[in-house]
């Protein structure tokens, strides 16, 4: 059954919107997939704020185009779904590659990161990046950590300091008792 002109025109729009609000779009391959899996997968998404939508390979295309983004037809060869990520990019990256170890049938072909197109071993890379906590903790301790040493080396000259007025102390008080 043909879908209408105006139908295609509002999935596109949706489309659009949903590729304007994501970080980052992972292109995956779903040949195999039962619908079971496909729903246990958007299960796992829709906590980390993602979206998972099975989309037909020309209305992607079409949408890239309105949104003057890098086209991806190298990943559109047989049917495809995206993968939406919202807000955190490694947690929903994540999920979909340890899903894909498990099913064995659905395969990561790429995405899209911002207006860059990115190929499998990125995706891969964006799913071992830590969790957003934990960057957030490693940078504000690499900020940390100049100023600590920093007070470390006051407090070291100022203890040296002390310990040279103590001296000087010890030793005018000895000459004026002798």
């Amino acid at each position: 059954m043909a879908i209408s002109k105006e139908k295609k025109r509002q999935q596109v729009a949706e489309l659009i919107e949903l590729l304007t609000r994501s970080e980052a779009v992972i292109i995956v391959g779903y040949k195999g997939l039962k619908a079971g899996q496909m729903a246990k997968l958007r299960n796992t998404l829709r906590p980390l704020n993602s979206r998972y939508m099975v989309i037909k390979n020309t209305m992607l295309l079409r949408s890239l185009q309105e949104l003057g983004l890098p086209e991806a037809e190298r990943f559109l060869t047989e049917p495809t779904a995206l993968g939406f990520c919202f807000e955190d990019v490694a947690e929903p990256a994540r999920a979909i590659m340890q899903f894909a170890k498990e099913t064995q049938f659905l395969k990561v072909k790429g995405g899209l990161l911002g207006h860059r197109v990115i190929d499998a071993r990125q995706v891969k890379t964006l799913a071992e990046l830590p969790a957003h906590e934990v960057l957030l903790a490693q940078t504000l301790a690499g900020l940390q950590s100049p100023v600590s040493h920093f007070v470390g080396v006051l407090d070291g000259v100022l203890r040296g300091l002390l310990y040279v007025l103590n001296a000087q102390t010890e030793q005018l008080e000895a000459t004026t008792a002798a």
